[in-house]
């Protein structure tokens, strides 16, 4: 029996295993497995994660479904906006975080972008957005130009990973972080992008007295499938005009 599920897990890994998902999270120097979609949902007891619920490899395509905040398949009763159990850290502001993604296919380029969102009363283990206005943008890698690098080029090498600065001057507290990478595959396709979002939890110190920018978005809302960052062509030599709102800076 045993046997039997570890090869249907195998085999739904393997017929998925042309795109990806973040596997592990490194946080002020300590090292946290990420959720293991083909593994923790048949495990007793679920293993605790700071990473929330993915639905496996593949993408997110519907940008009104929920599921683009943070991942997950709603129809099939898994959700990425809920809680993971842990919050990482502490991770001081203006620090480094380091994100492990499973080896990323090179025919799927396209922009990096990360986001944050305060958890009230530091409760991220009990915090569910939904459609509220929360989330600020605090990095951002596209194209280079027209070249063929793009902000998900380095992923695409075994090893690699990739990493963002927690903004130096945010308020100390519990914090949802938004990562992911949008696959861009030409106007053939509707809305021309395949979603691949994944949201762990940090807990950051500091003295610092931001929450972010007064205006910040939700998702879903922040994109529309006729943006220019989201139809774009990647095969055509055209600069790049990376989604949603402009990255917060101190």
């Amino acid at each position: 029996m045993h046997f039997q599920i570890f090869s249907i897990l195998s085999a739904l890994a393997a017929a998925v295993s042309a795109h990806g998902y973040v596997d592990n999270v490194t946080v002020g120097g300590k090292f946290y497995d990420g959720y293991k979609p083909y593994q923790d949902p048949y495990m007793n007891p679920t293993p605790s994660r700071i990473i929330r619920p993915v639905q496996g490899n593949g993408p997110v395509q519907d940008l009104t479904l929920i599921d683009i905040q943070c991942g997950g398949y709603t129809a099939g009763g898994i959700s990425g906006s809920s809680p993971a159990a842990l919050t990482a850290g502490p991770a001081a502001a203006g620090s480094t975080i380091s994100l492990h993604w499973t080896l990323w296919p090179d025919s799927h380029s396209g922009p990096v972008l990360t986001y944050m969102a305060k958890c009230p009363n530091n409760a991220c283990s009990t915090y569910v957005p939904r459609t509220a206005a929360v989330w600020f943008k605090v990095a951002e890698a596209g194209r280079q130009g027209t070249s063929n690098i793009w902000g998900d080029t380095p992923l695409m090498t075994a090893g690699h990973a990739y990493t963002y600065t927690i903004p130096h001057c945010l308020a100390s507290g519990s914090y949802i972080v938004r990562h992911e990478i949008i696959a861009l595959h030409g106007a053939w396709t509707y809305p021309g992008a395949q979603f691949y979002p994944s949201c762990h939890q940090i807990q950051v110190t500091g003295s610092g007295t931001s929450t972010g920018p007064a205006t910040k978005v939700a998702f879903p809302g922040a994109y529309k499938a006729t943006d220019p960052g989201i139809t774009y062509d990647m095969y055509k030599a055209n600069t790049y005009t990376i989604p949603g709102p402009a990255v917060f800076t101190c």
